[in-house]
């Protein structure tokens, strides 16, 4: 078991020794849970870099046609 100290700003570090068997890496995101009388820590997989900008686009198909292209293509 490894025991951390929580700042007075409500930061700790994650032990070495945890990081390494959680594969965890600086920029990685965690997720806090609490489940009954304990806190659960997971590592959460970061979404892909193009997501958001993917995401984006589907709500913009009304801007998405031949007529659009032509009009806007040599700004």
């Amino acid at each position: 078991m490894e025991v951390a100290r929580i700042n007075a700003r409500g930061q700790t570090t994650i032990p070495k020794r945890v990081r390494e068997q959680a594969d965890l890496h600086a920029g990685d995101l965690i997720s806090f849970e609490v489940e009954a009388s304990h806190l659960v820590v997971r590592k959460v997989a970061a979404p892909p870099e193009d997501s958001y900008l993917r995401a984006v686009a589907r709500t913009m198909s009304e801007w998405d046609s031949p007529e659009d292209e032509e009009a806007w293509r040599d700004l």
